[in-house]
């Protein structure tokens, strides 16, 4: 859906199902307030041929999962979760199993 209002559901509350909403924007600073200007951060995307470009914005996208020219970027060997009210911890990859341990720390001295 495009030209749709900052505040439409499709762009303000996590939706899964197969929508997209399309927002215009005239700099690059503009684009990264609106797409951080919500409450969700599970992913985000970022498509563009430079890739200086993409990393410089992908490291300032407030979610969990950032995919450049990447429609699916979840993988198993990488942590998965989501930032801000998109929920806490990680599952995935080696840091997956953490969110199941009690870590515990003795110190002993004789």
């Amino acid at each position: 859906m495009a030209d749709l209002p900052a505040d439409a559901s499709l762009l303000t509350s996590e939706v899964f199902g197969p929508a997209a909403g399309i927002l215009r924007f005239r700099t690059e600073e503009e684009a990264l307030f609106l797409a951080n200007s919500t409450e969700m951060g599970l992913a985000a995307y970022v498509w563009t041929a430079s890739p200086s470009r993409a990393w410089a914005f992908g490291e300032e996208l407030e979610a969990g999962i950032v995919g450049i020219n990447d429609a699916v970027p979840s993988v198993a060997f990488a942590p998965m979760g989501g930032v801000k009210q998109s929920g806490l911890g990680r599952e995935g990859a080696s840091v997956g199993i953490e969110e199941f341990l009690d870590t515990r720390y003795l110190a002993w001295r004789p």
